[in-house]
């Protein structure tokens, strides 16, 4: 499985996760969730920022260029640690605004 629901994601202690947005920079300084931003262009490059350790979850606003980075990081480097975070930022706001 490489992708996570957000009833899951929510539920999850966070000191436990590494949460990763690949958004671009503008649109994670328009809303995030608690999380590194390194946008999608540059996570191949910022592999080293990647905790091996924990379990990642990675998230974009819909969830399509997270599930391609989830794929290129198991695919080029072998990471079985990531997840993409299914729905993205916006299936976040519409859980949480919904409580």
């Amino acid at each position: 499985m490489n992708g996570i629901s957000i009833e899951d994601f929510v539920k999850i202690d966070k000191s436990k996760l590494q949460i990763i947005d690949v958004r671009e920079q503008y649109e994670h300084a328009n809303g995030h969730i608690e999380s590194t931003n390194i946008p999608m262009e540059n996570i191949l490059e910022s592999i080293q920022k990647i905790d091996s350790r924990k379990q990642v979850i990675i998230y974009c606003q819909t969830g399509r260029r997270a599930a391609a980075v989830v794929y290129m990081l198991k695919k080029n480097h072998n990471l079985n640690n990531v997840f993409n975070l299914i729905g993205g930022y916006q299936a976040y706001i519409n859980f949480t605004s919904k409580k």
